[in-house]
């Protein structure tokens, strides 16, 4: 499995979480079992406050099957997907730039 953040930037106007019903959606949809349904293990999200920007990081077998789960996050905004290493990893790596690709 690989682990990876994604991005996620919408507009103050358009904002899911400012209709209850959308809001609700996003919710089940982060669920742990919805989520394991597209092969995704969610490890920590997080909103920033007052920047229409949604953090995640999970792992996937691949980044295709990540973007597979955040595609209605793509119909309201911007979605990034960056592979990523765990802190301990890096170190142990000896750096960012040393990391396996396949880490």
């Amino acid at each position: 499995m690989g682990l990876f953040v994604a991005v996620h930037q919408h507009a103050a106007e358009t904002c899911p979480a400012q209709d209850p019903a959308m809001g609700s959606m996003l919710l089940q949809h982060l669920a742990p079992a919805n989520a394991a349904g597209y092969g995704v293990t969610i490890r920590a999200d997080a909103v920033a406050n007052d920047k229409h920007t949604f953090y995640l990081i999970a792992e996937a077998a691949s980044q295709d099957q990540l973007e597979r789960f955040l595609a209605p996050f793509a119909q309201a905004g911007s979605v990034e997907i960056l592979p990523a290493s765990t802190c301990e990893t890096v170190v142990s790596s000896g750096g960012c730039s040393k990391v396996p690709t396949s880490a």
